[in-house]
């Protein structure tokens, strides 16, 4: 029986999605790991590293990773890196002025957007938004709307957990002639359990329609191209020798920090078993702790105890030098921490973060970029990377919005969403500095130029390519020195 999917379609058209005659189904530009079934769906196994076998039991691993000290302070820099917060910006705006529209409808587009950033509220949880998608490698949207008046647009958008959802392509096959399976058609959904989406049972849930989520990706496959893993994926191993290394000094410096005695008590010509009791009775007479009770203030003697570190009792036979007590020294390199370091600096690695920014208390620079280190250069290339990706989430939602309300068509958005632009916003005091630094460069090799200022070059070629004016500003900037000559 035919299950209608839960939620809306944008464009009226069939649910299955014919294809040209082949055997294998066409792989579209959203496959992210999803699900892939020719008949019941079955939940599949999911093994990595040895340890999660579905992707709820990975996101678990990734969440409880974040909390990690090292990790978190990572993550932390990364997304305050991404998302910046100022008092009186949006964290991102849309650019338009690469759209070949008319002003009206750019206006429309800009006003849109910002109502998509109020309805996930971006401007206040911005950080938390582009955080959780950072550690989960994934984020889900519910896109809500009237069915009964869709060119309203969007009414809401509620976050839905990742362990509890999960794209699935069905894929519907015959046999032609040759008795050869051939792709009939391609039917794709979201399939949501409320009790989550395991591995070791037969799955069931409500079927979504594809429209109906929102969605974005790391971006980032396992090597067989099956599974999405997030960016905290490649630190799993680094962080849990870490941990090892860490409990391994702790446990070392606690067993060999203190100073232990060695009793060799002379027991004469006693026999083994007497010889053992008499040292058993001596241990027992000796062995005792003073407690201090806070509450009562009493100091008493209990010898019922159980002790970590026990001191050394050794029988010495008669003829030997008698009974005799001596002190063995505690470990000499407890202050070595060598493999710490070395596992931080390799865990800091796998997050892309530069291991300068391991050691909190040095100094940050806002110098020339002449002296901008390669790994902090290579880290802002990954923030943009990670911005573009999570970019994704944005154009999709502005895509919906814009077809509901019927401000463009589906043909137009696929021509104009190639030339949106979302500008972050940068640090202000960074950002200035950084302009003042191009601003003086620019106009130390303007002053070396000016003896060939209409001889090789022409001062709309200075403007444009030296000083790196636009077309507007160089016109502006004509009329505005004419004017003040005229003055």
């Amino acid at each position: 029986m035919e299950v209608k999917l839960f939620g809306f379609t944008l464009l009226k058209t069939n649910e299955e999605t014919k294809e040209l005659k082949s055997f294998v189904p066409q792989e579209s530009a959203n496959d992210d790991g999803n699900l892939t079934v020719s008949s019941n769906f079955y939940s599949t196994s999911l093994n990595l590293d040895g340890g999660a076998r579905s992707d709820a039991e990975l996101i678990d691993r990734y969440r409880d990773m974040s909390i990690h000290p090292e990790v978190e302070i990572a993550i932390d820099d990364i997304v305050s890196e991404a998302i910046v917060n100022e008092a009186d910006e949006s964290p991102v705006k849309i650019l338009t002025k690469n759209l070949d529209l008319a002003d009206g409808i750019k206006t429309k587009i800009s006003k849109e957007f910002e109502n998509v950033l109020s309805m996930l509220n971006f401007n206040r949880a911005g950080y938390d938004v582009f955080k959780s998608w950072y550690v989960d490698g994934r984020i889900y949207y519910h896109i809500i709307i009237d069915p009964k008046k869709p060119k309203d647009g969007i009414k809401e958008l509620r976050k839905i957990d990742p362990r509890k959802i999960k794209k699935v392509k069905h894929v519907q096959k015959g046999l032609d002639k040759n008795r050869t399976e051939l792709v009939e058609g391609v039917k794709e959904y979201y399939l949501y359990n409320e009790k989550g989406l395991g591995s070791t049972e037969k799955q069931s849930g409500i079927p979504i329609s594809i429209d109906s989520i929102s969605h974005v990706t790391s971006g980032l496959k396992d090597s067989r191209k099956n599974h999405v893993i997030g960016h905290l994926h490649k630190a799993i191993k680094a962080c849990n020798q870490l941990q090892m290394v860490e409990d391994s000094v702790v446990i070392y410096r606690w067993t060999r920090a203190p100073e232990r005695r060695v009793f060799y008590i002379d027991v004469g010509n006693l026999p083994k078993l007497k010889a053992e009791q008499y040292i058993g009775d001596i241990m027992n007479k000796y062995k005792n702790k003073v407690a201090y009770d806070a509450s009562t203030g009493e100091v008493k003697d209990d010898k019922r105890h159980m002790s970590m570190l026990e001191d050394f009792w050794f029988p010495r036979r008669e003829g030997g030098r008698g009974t005799e007590i001596e002190t063995l020294p505690g470990g000499s390199n407890l202050g070595e921490m060598d493999d710490v370091i070395y596992f931080q600096k390799k865990l800091y690695k796998s997050l892309n973060v530069p291991i300068s920014r391991l050691e909190q208390d040095s100094g940050m620079q806002l110098g020339r970029a002449t002296e901008i280190s390669r790994d902090e250069y290579k880290f802002y290339r990954f923030i943009v990377r990670l911005r573009k990706q999570f970019n994704q989430l944005f154009l999709d939602l502005l895509k919906k919005q814009l077809i509901l309300k019927e401000i463009i068509t589906p043909d137009e958005w696929t021509t104009i969403s190639q030339n949106i632009i979302f500008d972050f916003t940068q640090d202000s005091y960074h950002a200035e500095v950084k302009n003042q630094e191009m601003l003086i460069g620019r106009i130390d090799l303007l002053s070396n130029m000016t003896d060939y200022v209409g001889k090789y070059y022409s001062n709309k070629w200075i403007m444009t390519n030296l000083l790196k004016f636009s077309e507007e500003e160089v016109n502006a900037m004509k009329k505005e020195i004419t004017a003040e000559k005229k003055d």
